[in-house]
């Protein structure tokens, strides 16, 4: 019995710890949609400002990298 709890707090810790990088990232999607969105001309480039802010931070490491030249 005491091997279960013993698992479950482990396991309730890593979560924890992992859940605030999770929020950052969420809201910086969410503040890239509401940047895109605002100014797009159209109801197309209101779908590809959301587009957009799904994969910025994709481009962004890829520029970082290139930079750093890895």
């Amino acid at each position: 019995m005491s091997e279960n709890n013993d698992l479950c707090t482990k396991r309730g810790k890593n979560m924890n710890n992992n859940g605030f990088m999770g929020g950052v990232y969420f809201m910086t999607i969410v503040g890239a949609a509401i940047y895109f969105i605002q100014h797009s001309t159209s109801f197309w480039g209101g779908v590809l400002g959301l587009l957009k802010a799904l994969i910025w931070p994709l481009l962004v490491i890829y520029k970082a990298l290139e930079l750093l030249k890895m």
